[in-house]
């Protein structure tokens, strides 16, 4: 079972995305450079700031998995998100590349789908607990909360090996981005019928 993380929970769930993501193309993008690995655990940070601020930071009961589901209808600019932006910049991509990487996210933004959507930005798996099915079961109670929402699940991945597993949860790839590498914009929707709990 999933449960909404806490303020405690926050740098164990930095943590298990940093490592999760060490090989992914678009994460490396943003954090290229030197200590790289303080640059990922900074992005992580950021993320899971945000998506506390504006949608949900979630974790597995044994807290070896989690997922940060952001809330794009939510999401505004407060004196709180601008210290944050720059605290990502400081941290994470500097100043030099801020600019490449703010026109990469506008690239990205013109291609996510508007409507009451869950952005699911990161899920993620402690590496030494991987191929057990936890990252199977997060992403099954992920939709199902999602679904109880009636928010269409929205991510995009960098990585193709993935792209299969999301289908196998009812995924479809809706669009494609250049980046370099090739970004997958995929989107889980749910039927008009949903009942409501």
């Amino acid at each position: 079972m999933m449960r909404k993380a806490d303020a405690a929970d926050q740098p164990l769930v930095a943590g298990i995305l940093a490592q999760s993501f060490s090989d992914n193309l678009s994460v490396n993008y943003v954090t290229a450079g030197t200590d790289q690995q303080l640059r990922r655990s900074a992005l992580m940070n950021y993320a899971v700031k945000v998506c506390s601020l504006f949608g949900e930071v979630l974790i597995s009961e044994d807290a070896h998995a989690c997922a940060l589901l952001l809330y794009p209808e939510q999401k505004k600019t407060t004196f709180l998100s601008l210290l944050l932006d720059l605290e990502l910049v400081w941290n994470c991509t500097g100043i030099s590349k801020a600019l490449a990487v703010m026109k990469r996210e506008k690239a990205i933004h013109s291609l996510q789908l508007s409507g009451h959507n869950a952005y699911l930005w990161f899920i993620g798996v402690n590496p030494l607990f991987q191929h057990k099915g936890i990252g199977s079961r997060l992403l099954s109670e992920v939709i199902a909360y999602c679904e109880k929402q009636h928010r269409t699940v929205i991510l995009e991945t960098s990585t193709l090996k993935n792209i299969p597993w999301y289908k196998s949860f009812g995924f479809q790839t809706y669009a494609t981005l250049d980046l370099g590498y090739k970004l997958f914009f995929l989107k889980k929707e749910f039927s008009a019928t949903v009942s409501k709990f």
